[in-house]
């Protein structure tokens, strides 16, 4: 039981990170445009 008491911070740590990531991705203009890359193959 003693390891949940270091595992826990971690893991919500990780959780955050990989949010705060994400909001950064969409805010930075990353997750715009997912539909042209999938029909420009087919155009060339």
């Amino acid at each position: 039981m003693n390891i949940l008491i270091l595992m826990i911070p971690i893991s919500l740590l990780l959780g955050f990170g990989f949010l705060a990531g994400f909001i950064w991705s969409v805010k930075s203009g990353q997750m715009d445009d997912t539909e042209t890359p999938a029909h420009r193959i087919l155009e060339d």
